[in-house]
This record gives C-alpha cells, structure tokens and sequence, in this order.
C-alpha cells in the first residue's frame, strides 16, 4: 500500500527523516545495551559455572560481539537487497521488528551462548536498517541538506546510547538487575505501525524500480562498482575495527579499573562516550560539507588516533579526567557515522543504493567482527590488559589516512541514478 502513495510536497522528506531517525535512535539503543549489562550478565553465569578469572568475561565478550558483528552484516545485506526489490519503508518495518523481538528475547538467556545467538539474530534487523533509512532520507532531500541530513542520522543512534546509558545511570544494572534491561529493548517494535501508516515510499526507488533486470547484489561487484565496493567497505571497516575492537570496550574497562564496587561507572562512561558521539557526528558531516568528503576522512582517523592514544596511554584509574577523554574519543571515534550516510549513498546509483551501503557497511562490520574475537587474544598477549590491547589495535586508523584518497570526491554531485 505504501508503494502507491507518493512523497506529499512537505510532509514526505520530514516523515521519511522521522523514521530514519527513530530507527536508527533504537537501533543504537539496542547496541548500547549489551556494553552495559555483559559483564554483570556474564559474572552471573560465570559464578554458576564456577569459573574463575577475568579471562571468562573478556572471551565471552569477544565471541558475542563478534556474533553481533556478523548478524549485523548479514542482515545488512539481506535487508539491503530486500529494500531494492520491495521497498525501503516496508523492509525497514521487518528489521525493526527483528532487533526488538530478539533483543527482548535475551531476557531469557541462561547461558553465554544464548546470548550470542540471539544477539545474532537481533543484529540482523540493526544491520538492515541503518541502509535503509540512509536511502531512503538521502533519496528525498536535495543536495545542499545532505550533510545536516546524514550528522542527524549518524547523531540518532549514539542518542540511542545515551539513552540507555541514563535509563542505567537511574537504575544500576548489576548481575541481580541486568535481565530487565533486555526487556526495554523490545519497546521500538511499536514504531514499525508509524513507518507503515505513515511514511510513503522513495519515488526515486519507484522509478528504479520500474526498470527490468536489475540484479543489484551482483551489480555492486561488476566491472563499474568494485573498486568503488571495496574502498567502501574499507572507509566502514576502519571505523567499525576501533569501535567495536576497543572503544565499546571502554565501560567494561571503567568497570574493571573499580573492581565492580562502582556499578554506575559503566553507564557514566557510556553516556560521556554517547554525548561526545553525538556532536562528532553532526561535525563529521558538516565538515564533509565544507571541506569535502576526503580530507574530513583522513581528519577523522589523525584526530580520533591522537585522542585514543591519550585515553589509552594516559589513565589507570577513573576520574573526571579519565570521563573527558572519553567524551573527547566518543566524539572522533564515531565522527564516522555521521561521514559514511553523507558519502556512501554518493558512491551507488538509486537501483543498488541500499544494497551497496549495505554490503559497505556491513562488510566492514564482518572485518569488525574478526577485530572483536581477536581482541581477547590480543588483551592476552598484554596480560588482560584493556588500554595495551587499545592503543594497539586503534592503529587501524593509519590504513584509513592511506586509503581514502583512491577514492573520489563526490562534494557537490547529484546523488548517481
């Protein structure tokens, strides 16, 4: 039904921003959950399995992360080649519904690895959807509010961990407590009625759609598209293999440094590293804007290796320093979000625009995922230690300042049909 009705003149780019939007604040939301209540989650299985050590946590948490990873990726691709055959809005409405039934389901998790399976399974939905909504806003608006239109997409789902991080900050999550939190997390199934109802279809998607045999999923990897893919998925990797390799570790490390006796230590660091994510996506892309897309990449990856280096070479315990540096790496490290919607949508044209952000940015989270599973062996090589195995792995970012200029420019260039 929603295919047939057009974008009204005023109201259709505004409710498409909506629903990206929310979507995406839900999508970090969920994300945002599992750094808050592994590790209580995880000491609370460990204790009725009567394993010792730190090392139980950190493996587990690797293996998880890692299922995140690849069920994102998956479901990035999968729901990405669904939004190019069906539709962005009806696609977007099945990945919401996934990531929330699924994440509500962790409720009931006895074992680490039902925690992992159904974290792959919810990762599926927040995979899709981050393509979706991408496509389906940048679609709508003109050129010249395409950066404010992808730093408040990239901004929506660090606001999403804020939000959780103060749901945490009211209500500590401890291993008596951590099993509610999961719950909160099925509460963004209800947005699925509003994109139903409510949000009209891409008229660019309508037009692609039209044309006949399109094959998108190959199309990305043909002769015309490859090195452009692949350069793609390298910008999203690099972004993706320090965020999910260390920085999301940054609330398990505060809470490691307090010995535990601190339970809100996590969320306050979550919330620090949120708020700084939400300004830094909003400058990413306008500084995409101004400067253009390849020199705010390389910015990016010197500013958030410098800041990283400082949080991870320059603390041992918590403190209000510790909180500002951490708000300082929160807002270089996930800068990205807000430059990857801004430029990954004018690297494909319209009949393979979700499909190619979604293997982009999903193939990165592949490369994130073995990042993740490594990061306990590399925490082992440094005896456990979280900002040894920080400062290493965070050198990633010296492959972005090589690669990104193969790329081109694309500042001030239609979206490609």
């Amino acid at each position: 039904m929603t295919e047939s009705r057009p974008f009204p003149q005023n109201r259709g780019p505004m409710l498409a921003l909506v629903a990206a939007f929310l979507g995406w604040m839900f999508d970090g939301m969920e994300m945002g959950i599992f750094p808050l209540v592994a590790r209580p989650a995880l000491q609370e299985m460990q204790q009725v399995h009567g394993i010792p050590g730190e090392g139980f946590v950190q493996s587990w948490m690797g293996i998880i992360t890692a299922l995140f990873l690849l069920g994102a990726a998956c479901g990035g691709l999968v729901f990405g080649w669904l939004g190019d055959r069906i539709g962005r809005v009806k696609a977007m409405t099945w990945s919401i519904l996934c990531y929330s039934a699924f994440t509500g389901l962790c409720y009931f998790a006895i074992e680490p690895w039902h925690l992992g399976a159904l974290r792959f399974i919810a990762a599926l939905g927040m995979g899709g959807e981050w393509a979706l909504g991408v496509a389906l806003v940048m679609e709508c608006w003109p050129e010249g509010r395409r950066p404010l239109m992808a730093g408040l997409i990239g901004a929506a789902a660090n606001i999403g961990y804020c939000l959780i991080a103060v749901i945490a900050i009211a209500f500590p999550i401890t291993r008596d407590s951590w099993r509610w939190v999961m719950m909160v997390g099925a509460a963004p199934a209800a947005l699925m009625f509003f994109i139903l109802l409510f949000v009209p279809e891409s008229e660019k998607w309508k037009a692609s759609a039209r044309q006949p045999g399109r094959s998108p999923a190959l199309e990305v990897f043909a002769p015309g598209l490859r090195k452009t893919t692949v350069l793609a998925i390298a910008f999203a990797g690099v972004a993706l293999i320090a965020t999910w390799g260390i920085v999301q570790w940054i609330p398990l490390w505060a809470d490691h440094m307090t010995g535990g006796k601190r339970t809100a230590v996590k969320a306050w660091s979550q919330f620090y590293q949120s708020l700084g994510a939400c300004v830094g996506c909003y400058l990413a892309a306008w500084a995409g804007g101004a400067l253009g897309r390849r020199w705010t990449y390389f910015f990016l990856c010197v500013a958030s290796l410098g800041v990283c280096q400082w949080l991870f070479r320059g603390f041992n315990a918590v403190s209000p320093g510790f909180f500002f540096v951490v708000f300082l790496v929160g807002l270089c490290t996930a800068s990205f979000y807000g430059w990857l919607p801004l430029y990954l949508p004018e690297l494909f044209p319209t009949r393979v625009r979700a499909t190619g952000q979604g293997v982009a940015f999903n193939s990165g989270r592949i490369l994130a995922a073995l990042g993740a599973w490594k990061t306990p062996a590399v925490m082992a090589f440094f005896d456990k230690s979280y900002p040894k195995a920080g400062e290493t792995i965070v050198l990633i970012y010296l492959v972005g300042m090589a690669l990104i200029w193969l790329a081109p420019e694309t500042k001030g260039r239609p979206l490609p049909e």
